[in-house]
């Protein structure tokens, strides 16, 4: 059974910083894509960040620069640090992966932040 749980969520001030783990268990973030997402209130999920399994990172265009998307195979985990926040970044963020042709989700963290 694969698990995927998020922690690290807060309210901060913009500007702020916040650094979200996602603790995978039943697969291996060294094998798999993963993703972040988030979804804002009354808005669709969208896709924030992803890492291959080589390391290789992406980004949506609206983060760049800010966020960095990064992981620690021993640990199994996988960690969003993100930078000058915006209130825009206002959202529940997911972890997210494949794992044999299923998808995967967390619970979700909250991340608020304030102007």
């Amino acid at each position: 059974q694969v698990q995927l749980v998020e922690s690290g969520g807060d309210l901060v001030q913009a500007g702020g910083s916040l650094k979200l783990s996602c603790v995978v268990s039943g697969s291996s973030v060294s094998t798999r894509d993963m993703m972040w997402y988030r979804q804002a209130l009354g808005k669709q999920r969208e896709l924030v960040a992803t890492i291959s399994p080589t390391g290789s990172e992406s980004y949506q265009d609206s983060v760049k620069g800010r966020f960095t998307i990064s992981k620690d195979n021993a640990r199994n985990t996988v960690y969003l640090q993100m930078n000058s926040l915006k209130p825009e970044d206002t959202a529940v963020y997911y972890c997210k992966c494949l794992h044999f042709g299923r998808t995967y989700w967390g619970q979700g963290t909250q991340v608020t932040v304030s102007s």
